[in-house]
């Protein structure tokens, strides 16, 4: 066997134990433990082509693009996205890709990050449903910017972001299993833009046609190079992990490209990505499984059809129809109960000051279904945020003291019980969401979010219309970029 000593080896050989006194056991142990997960992956994505994707999957992947472009809209007029938007457009460079509603070109890097954030700013995005992972944002910015570069078809697009959703899919479901379950505070405090970050990727490899090798390393360069503190979700940072996620993954594919490598087990080694984000431990069993016809993308896709965290959306459902069932005015209620395995509320919550806060409050959705018996894209407005009438129901929500015995199938599910003055109780439980895959996402939903939300874009009303209509069709789109330009 031919030994080859390099930087990594040698760290390894001097950093103490067995490996310090055996070079050659060392490198054993290194090459029993690497199985090339990367590449393993990469070889599947790449040999799909349009033709192999069931239909539920380029109908999600379609939805994702016009639920996304409605999120971007109404993201575009956030201090957030406008303050890095300019500065990239001050920064300038070769003009490969629009930024939407602007008219503006960039290099595809920034307009994938660009574009991301302003989808991202606006928490009106898309989320897998296993956690709160954006990963429709990172696949529309990447693959539409790309989709510019390289002349992609609409087939193209659609067949690269149904692979990509299923890389950050695999990734997310095997650092899940391997630690906690995800949540808020994926891999020990880190956002879960880290798992979007590998579904851009994808898709962007597989626009810019690289060969597994390069698709392989691309993998193992955002690996090393993703992060975001899951502390910023209440804040701008957490659009600025989505503009990361996506400049991450242009960036790797296209150095990639180029011929730039990593080490093969970025992912795998002991100290690898999976290890360190799955609490040690590593599972790549599903990572690398074959293709099926139980794409991520047809099984975990959520699209918001209200505003906000998606964590919080099966208790606004649930507020909704106890409010509905017990049909008295909000001065009539004394309490109002919420459970689920993963709600996390105390007592006493305060009412949110703006729209950052209260789009990631439990109470401030709980009480304000409470009190309209409805919740949509307006209750993210200042009007309604600061209502006194809200702010007094915020006052009564608490923790369920003796939540019913409910079994959910997704960890985001939630019970709501209003209990009136007069002591009447009124419950009810959303387990998955409406408009997630379980429920069945319906076109009448995500073309009414997309109509209510799109005007912000200042963009003429009948250019709107023509964009979705291409949304629809997008699989018989000859030219990717027809619908950048369209919004432009």
């Amino acid at each position: 066997m031919k030994f080859t000593l390099t930087r990594r080896r040698l760290l390894q050989f001097t950093a103490g134990g067995i490996a310090a006194t055996s070079p050659v056991m060392a490198f054993a142990q290194q090459k029993e433990a690497s199985a090339n997960s990367a590449l393993a992956l990469a070889r599947i994505l790449n040999r799909t082509k349009f033709g192999d994707l069931p239909p539920a999957a380029v109908k999600h992947a379609k939805m994702i693009i016009a639920s996304t472009l409605a999120s971007a809209a109404s993201g575009s007029l956030i201090g957030s996205a406008r303050i890095v938007r300019d500065l990239a457009k001050e920064q300038g460079g070769k003009p490969e890709a629009a930024i939407w509603f602007d008219g503006s070109k960039l290099p595809v890097n920034e307009a994938a990050r660009v574009n991301a954030m302003l989808s991202d700013a606006a928490a009106s995005d898309d989320s897998d449903l296993r956690n709160v992972a954006h990963t429709g944002t990172c696949l529309t910015a990447t693959g539409l910017a790309l989709a510019e570069r390289t002349g992609a078809t609409g087939q193209d697009l659609l067949c690269a972001m149904a692979t990509g959703y299923e890389a950050a899919g695999r990734v997310g479901e095997a650092v899940g299993r391997a630690g906690e379950a995800l949540s808020g505070n994926f891999g020990q405090g880190f956002h879960a833009s880290v798992i979007v970050a590998f579904g851009g990727v994808a898709t962007a490899a597989k626009l810019l046609r690289l060969t597994d090798e390069q698709m392989g390393h691309a993998i193992g360069i955002t690996a090393t190079t993703m992060g975001g503190l899951a502390i910023g979700t209440n804040s701008w940072a957490r659009e600025y992990h989505a503009g990361n996620a996506a400049l991450c993954a242009v960036n790797a594919a296209l150095a990639a490209g180029r011929g730039y490598t990593v080490n093969e087990d970025m992912l795998e080694a002991r100290g690898g990505f999976l290890a360190l984000f799955g609490g040690g431990k590593v599972d790549t069993k599903s990572f690398t499984r074959e293709l099926t016809d139980q794409w991520e993308i047809t099984r975990y896709l959520a699209v918001k059809l209200v505003p906000g965290a998606h964590a919080l959306q099966p208790a606004v459902e649930a507020a909704i129809n106890a409010a509905r069932q017990a049909g008295v005015p909000p001065e009539e209620v004394a309490k109002i109960f919420v459970s689920g395995p993963q709600i996390r509320i105390r007592a006493g919550s305060k009412a949110p000051k703006d729209m950052i806060e209260a789009i990631h409050s439990l109470a401030y959705f709980v009480a304000s279904a409470v009190a309209d018996k409805d919740f949509s894209w307006v209750h993210a407005t200042p009007e309604k945020i600061h209502r006194p009438v809200v702010a007094r129901l915020i006052a009564l929500v608490e923790p369920d003291p003796a939540p019913p015995m409910v079994h959910y199938d997704w960890s985001w599910g939630a019970t709501v019980t209003i209990v009136t003055k007069a002591g009447a109780r009124f419950s009810s439980t959303i387990d998955a969401p409406k408009g997630s895959a379980p429920r069945g996402i319906e076109w009448s939903d995500v073309d009414a979010k997309y109509r209510a939300l799109m005007p912000e874009s200042r963009l003429p009303a009948r250019r709107i219309e023509e964009c979705l209509k291409m949304i629809h069709d997008f699989d018989g789109v000859k030219k990717a970029s027809q619908l950048t330009g369209l919004l432009s």
